[in-house]
């Protein structure tokens, strides 16, 4: 590899010479347009709004800016004449067929291709004339998200994501020519396809042609509603992620402004699913250590044990490796198992009728949609939760009716059910799950009270992840996967090494809960320059660090939560709430 100079628009640059002309003008300064162009996922050139200028050796041609790799010497222009005229008929060609209804999109704020047609001042000709043509609109639409192709633009961001980051290639390309559009084979419905709901497309669309199904209008209905008692609890990431939403620089911990919105929405009660997170720990811990316990007597336990907190994680098992759902944790993911004690427990304390009180969940992945309503999520007729909404339809909520987030002043939360440890709040990064049950199964395997809580080698955000720790004299190895891409690869290390791995932490979502498929999108361009996951966990660890317990089992309200009604962990009651089975799932299957 070696250095070159390039001339972008009378600049020169110096740069690899293994680069491309995009990656090259970025470093100049130089913001050439761009639409199906995304890092590492999709770079074919297909929307061609990337053209430049290029003088190489005296040829003058015109190239897509995205693929073609620098040489020394090269020119390039990327304003004359002849560029800006190829961008503007591509850009008048996809507003052509292109639905506009912006004022709803919930892209509005943040749209790629909104903000192209802004930039290059496009006058929608072909669009607003009725003897043009628009393609038919086909959508699909499940409980979980929502395609619509009369908003596609067909850059094939969605189809890469889906290959390169879940692993599924669920999306594809339909038809041909004026016909095409994007959608699972033959447009079955998505719920039967094998999507696991991680909504990595919904990230890479440049537009609004996926996104989650929209539930502020329930949630509004439910508010309002005088005979119902509606109680809140938002996920451990959303506070490291909402306040992108309104300006606030990734990672900045919103927490108290949260509270306080939520409170200013007229929800009843607010609490807080990290004290779910605690409790998880003490479930899945207690869990984790009978099935070692029974290994080491030499009887038959099943192990390596899998984490169940990701709903994406738990489709994708129960779809492509059923084989192996008896190593699942049976321990519910902390946004059921909150709404399980709030229906059950918290009710009761407040002296409130549990049927008539609603749980509604602020998550950062639209696979909890899913999970909310599955068959299983209910104890004595009573569901879990009633309702689940993204960080991004928060954010929405919290603009509809007004409220001026930036202004408010942060609230702290008085319920038992928003108490929390840090081992709670790291459940929203990669590794973290893993590392809240370690700190609890390592203090009560060993009868000590550890204070150097960290547990530094399950943190990063490399793909898979092992750590041997000794704990009570013996050696456990450990290892913590996300991203389901990557999920194949730890499947064939444990058929290859059956009795290597005692505890694995799965997440559906490359980084965790902080990067799930309902958190705010960030564009192509940032993505290029930030590692979102990062920036978004450096703010749970924040909190982990500066909290005054930072083990689960030493959460003042888990502790009473057991003395006055559980008893004790993985004892008939919890198990009655707090835990659940799974099944195979076929795909194309209604």
């Amino acid at each position: 590899m070696s250095k070159v100079n390039v001339t972008i628009n009378g600049k020169v640059v110096e740069v690899e010479n293994t680069a491309t002309v995009l990656e090259a003008a970025t470093l100049a300064g130089v913001n050439i347009p761009r639409l199906c162009f995304l890092k590492g996922i999709n770079e074919n050139s297909a929307c061609r709004l990337c053209v430049v200028e290029i003088n190489d050796r005296g040829r003058v041609m015109m190239k897509n800016s995205c693929t073609v790799q620098v040489s020394d010497g090269m020119i390039v222009n990327t304003n004359t004449p002849r560029v800006k005229m190829s961008v503007t008929k591509n850009l008048q060609l996809l507003a052509a067929s292109h639905r506009f209804e912006c004022w709803k999109c919930p892209r509005e704020h943040n749209c790629e291709f909104l903000a192209l047609l802004r930039r290059y001042n496009i006058p929608n000709v072909m669009g607003e004339d009725d003897t043009f043509s628009k393609k038919p609109q086909i959508v699909n639409i499940t409980d979980a998200l929502e395609i619509d192709s009369s908003k596609c633009v067909l850059c094939g961001r969605c189809i890469a994501a889906c290959q390169k980051l879940a692993g599924t290639g669920i999306l594809d390309y339909n038809n041909r020519g004026f016909k095409t559009y994007v959608g699972p084979a033959l447009n079955h419905n998505m719920d039967t396809t094998g999507c696991i709901f991680c909504g990595k497309c919904i990230q890479a669309c440049p537009v609004g042609a996926i996104k989650e199904k929209d539930d502020i209008d329930q949630a509004i209905d439910m508010i309002n509603n005088p005979e119902i008692y509606t109680v809140a609890q938002i996920a451990p990431s959303v506070r490291a992620a909402l306040g992108e939403e309104f300006g606030y620089k990734m990672g900045t911990n919103v927490e108290g402004k949260i509270y306080a919105a939520l409170q200013k929405l007229g929800f009843d009660d607010v609490t807080d699913t990290n004290f779910a997170a605690d409790v998880t720990i003490m479930e899945e811990g207690t869990e984790l250590l009978g099935r070692i316990e029974k290994h080491l007597k030499g009887e038959d336990a099943v192990l390596p044990m899998f984490t169940s907190c990701s709903p994406g994680w738990i489709r994708y098992i129960e779809t492509y490796y059923p084989e192996f759902l008896p190593n699942l944790s049976t321990t519910k993911s902390p946004q059921q198992i909150q709404g399980a004690l709030i229906k059950h427990y918290y009710a009761n304390k407040l002296g409130v009728d549990p049927a008539k009180v609603r749980v509604i969940s602020f998550m950062p992945c639209i696979a909890k949609k899913y999970e909310a309503k599955r068959p299983e999520m209910e104890t004595n007729g009573l569901r879990d939760v009633d309702l689940v909404l993204t960080t991004r339809e928060l954010a929405r909520f919290i603009k509809r009716e007004g409220i001026d987030f930036n202004s408010l002043e942060d609230a702290k939360l008085t319920s038992p059910l928003a108490q929390y440890t840090g081992a709670g709040v790291i459940f929203g990064a990669t590794g973290g799950v893993m590392e809240a049950a370690l700190r609890t199964v390592r203090d009560i395997l060993e009868a000590k009270d550890y204070k150097d809580v960290d547990i530094t080698p399950v943190r990063g955000t490399e793909n898979v992840k092992e750590a041997t720790l000794t704990i009570a004299g013996k050696e456990l190895t450990v290892a913590v996967v996300h991203g389901a891409v990557n999920f194949p690869e730890i499947f064939e290390k444990i058929k290859a090494n059956p009795g290597k791995y005692a505890f694995i932490e799965f997440m559906g979502c490359t980084g965790g809960c902080v990067n799930g498929g309902g958190q705010p999108v960030v564009s192509a361009s940032v993505q290029e320059q930030v590692d979102v996951r990062a920036e978004r966990a450096k703010a749970l660890y924040t909190i982990d660090n500066d909290a005054k317990f930072r083990k689960s089992h030493d959460n003042p309200a888990v502790k009473a939560l057991y003395e006055e009604f559980l008893k004790e962990p993985n004892g008939h009651l919890a198990h009655e709430l707090l835990h659940t089975t799974y099944s195979p799932k076929g795909k194309y299957e209604e």
